[in-house]
């Protein structure tokens, strides 16, 4: 809506400090994304080209407003009046968004390296979680990926990966249109990223 519009470049403008663009060091004024243990997948998100509509691979240097509209389009909330085909493109946007999260190599796979760093980062904060925990978390859970997206494998077979077409099985059955969303809006700084 407009008074969205209105409200997001109100706080365009704070977080820019009324310049034109916004560059990766003015998230760092978002006191609360500062101890999210996955910030800088987050902010990372911001300058991808990939979630930016402009290019397939790459990273910006900085964003204009019409660039924070479509990053913050990823996280509207459903509306009542959209039908099957719509909720399931809008779905899809979001599950892309987060997809692109994890694959940090733009290859379009998600590999168990990365899997592995995502988990090591959620779980940075835990002191009594080893480094090998974290790692056999990510391990079970890409044996999972494969035994959902491929099924029963043969010894000999490597799971290279997750692919889209793969997160969007993995993610099936989970209400992704409510779940993912971004609190770092209000105006006096406070940030929740979920």
């Amino acid at each position: 809506t407009s008074e969205q519009i209105e409200h997001l470049h109100r706080r365009f403008k704070q977080l820019s400090q009324d310049q034109l663009t916004i560059r990766k060091e003015n998230f760092d004024s978002i006191p609360d994304l500062e101890f999210n243990p996955i910030r800088g997948k987050i902010v990372h998100a911001f300058f991808d080209k990939r979630n930016l509509r402009q290019e397939s691979d790459g990273l910006a240097d900085e964003i204009n407003f019409e660039d924070f509209l479509t990053i913050m389009s990823y996280f509207r909330p459903i509306e009542m009046n959209m039908d099957e085909e719509q909720l399931d493109r809008f779905r899809k946007e979001k599950l892309k968004f987060l997809f692109h999260m994890y694959d940090s190599d733009h290859d379009g796979k998600i590999t168990l390296q990365e899997y592995r760093n995502v988990v090591e980062e959620l779980l940075s904060g835990n002191p009594h979680l080893e480094k090998e925990s974290a790692r056999s978390i990510a391990d079970g859970a890409m044996m999972e990926a494969a035994s959902i997206c491929v099924g029963q494998m043969g010894p000999d077979q490597v799971y290279e990966g997750i692919t889209f077409e793969d997160f969007l099985k993995m993610w099936q059955g989970i209400d992704i249109e409510t779940k993912m969303h971004i609190r770092f809006l209000n105006m006096d700084t406070i940030a929740h990223c979920y």
